[in-house]
């Protein structure tokens, strides 16, 4: 890529159709990725619909995915498709869930050893409805993966469990995971356009209270393009360091569709490396800043740093 092409300033400006309805943006060259396909890739998809497991990588439309089945890796989705919130960047569907499925962590834990995971992650919607907010879903999980892939290190991407956290940090600490995750998502300037139902603060207080009572390796990631100012970022990679948090991911926000959050800015390759070694100056040992990077990509490289 020419250095014009790196440094020319991508702005996401809505611009609309014939019809007056907004339309999909091009993306920059930086923000193209190969199609993958396989034997590997095939294996992937055919045990997760045998098993009747979702993932992230499938419902949250990742662009790595491709990369990710191809290499025999995926990221589970426990708890159903379904999610109680509506956030306005997110691709997941919204509404009324099933109960937890008792047998969902016995299936989990079967296809990550026929995948022969060294590292599994698993995250989940969003379960207001549920009075640990799905947290004993996750403990059981985790323990099945421990029963079943012993030599294996787990990682669980939660979300905030709401009024539940005293619950959620139980369950936690009974079935511990080798690194907890929490997003933060974004910054709490756009919090109520962006993550309506969800409150900055007390995302920060779960990072901050799994640290300090479990001692457990904590991570976060954020999405930008959204509409953030630099000094906003700045002040939650302080606000991170300061609950603990020593794993950080960033990447550009892609919408979905056109119903949701637009694209303000798409940031070059040289401004995500540069948001990095903001984050590692103000106090985050392990931070990785690139225009794809997802919390759940490649996460394996953290374990033995961390």
């Amino acid at each position: 890529m020419t250095n014009v092409g790196r440094n020319k300033v991508y702005k996401a400006v809505q611009k609309r159709d014939k019809t007056g309805e907004p339309r999909m943006l091009r993306k920059p060259p930086w923000l193209k990725v190969p199609a993958f396909s396989g034997e590997q890739f095939r294996r992937v998809e055919t045990l997760l619909r045998q098993f009747h497991l979702n993932t992230v990588c499938q419902a949250a439309n990742c662009p790595n995915r491709g990369e990710c089945f191809a290499r025999g890796t995926a990221t589970f989705l426990i708890l159903g498709p379904l999610c109680t919130r509506g956030c306005t960047f997110c691709n997941i569907e919204t509404g009324q869930p099933s109960l937890p499925d008792p047998d969902e962590p016995s299936r989990l834990a079967m296809v990550a050893a026929r995948l022969q995971l060294k590292h599994v992650v698993v995250t989940s919607v969003t379960r207001d409805d549920l009075p640990d907010g799905g947290a004993g879903q996750f403990a059981a999980v985790v323990a099945a993966i421990r029963h079943t892939l012993p030599d294996a290190t787990v990682e669980i991407l939660t979300p905030d469990f709401r009024d539940a956290t005293d619950a959620a940090l139980r369950a936690i600490a009974a079935a511990p995971p080798d690194i907890f995750n929490h997003n933060i998502e974004t910054v709490p300037q756009l919090y109520p356009v962006v993550r309506p139902g969800a409150d900055y603060r007390r995302s920060l207080e779960l990072l901050r209270r799994v640290k300090s009572q479990t001692g457990l390796t904590t991570k976060s990631g954020l999405m930008v393009g959204l509409g953030e100012k630099p000094s906003q970022l700045h002040e939650v990679f302080c606000d991170l360091a300061d609950v603990g948090v020593s794993i950080l991911t960033i990447g550009q926000y892609l919408a979905p569709s056109p119903d949701h959050h637009p694209v303000k800015r798409f940031l070059s390759p040289e401004e995500m490396a540069s948001l990095g070694g903001d984050a590692r100056t103000r106090g985050i040992a392990h931070v990785v800043s690139a225009p794809l990077v997802r919390s759940s990509y490649r996460a394996e490289q953290f374990v033995r740093r961390s």
